[in-house]
């Protein structure tokens, strides 16, 4: 994961989360992404991206909500979720730099529901779920529309929770992870490894990230 110096417990009103940072040596962002609401920050694409955007000045911070510090199975509804996400900011603004808000799936919804109110300076959604699986109508694209910041969202070809295709046109960037399920897993039969999978996603965020300096 890199070179993480700390792990700071933040309390909140929906209980103790927990920020594992990973610092740039001179930082000049801060992205911070909390993991959904089936797993935890040893996803993938975290991992990965917390080992490589310090080398590129990007502070990341991950982030565990309240409900997996508890050690809860279970995701709260939305309400808490962001109530926790509004008690990390703080410590997340500490460092005094722009704070990119962010994370993966249930994490992409809370970044995306909060980030104008918090004052963020972007929005990168990891496999936003736009509609329950096999339920398309139940769309929560107006979670993703009304972010009112800069927004990546960085999707799975195959992900069920959304295929890039059925995005609606908005003011959003969109990058696609070819073959790649909810959680960017490729089958051993797709014509790219999953290392180039995973490394599809650190380059389209590290040049996204890039372009908002």
């Amino acid at each position: 994961m890199g070179s993480v110096t700390k792990t700071e417990i933040v309390p909140t009103d929906a209980g103790d989360a927990r920020i594992t940072w990973a610092p740039a040596k001179k930082p000049w962002t801060v992205l911070a992404v909390s993991h959904g609401a089936g797993g935890g920050i040893e996803a993938r694409d975290l991992v990965a991206l917390a080992a490589a955007l310090p080398a590129e000045g990007v502070t990341v911070a991950l982030v565990e909500q309240p409900w997996r510090v508890a050690g809860k199975k279970l995701a709260p509804a939305p309400r808490t979720l962001d109530t926790g996400w509004r008690g990390l900011w703080p410590a997340l603004a500490a460092p005094g730099l722009p704070v990119i808000a962010g994370g993966r799936s249930a994490g992409a919804r809370v970044a995306c529901r909060t980030a104008a109110e918090l004052g963020a300076s972007a929005v990168l959604a990891l496999s936003f779920p736009l509609h329950p699986p096999g339920k398309p109508e139940k769309s929560r694209a107006d979670e993703l529309l009304g972010s009112g910041v800069p927004t990546l969202v960085v999707q799975g070809g195959n992900d069920p929770f959304g295929r890039p295709a059925e995005f609606p046109a908005g003011p959003f960037a969109l990058a696609e992870v070819p073959y790649g399920d909810h959680g960017f897993a490729v089958a051993k039969s797709a014509p790219l490894t999953q290392d180039e999978a995973v490394g599809t996603v650190v380059r389209e965020v590290t040049e996204w990230i890039a372009s908002l300096r």
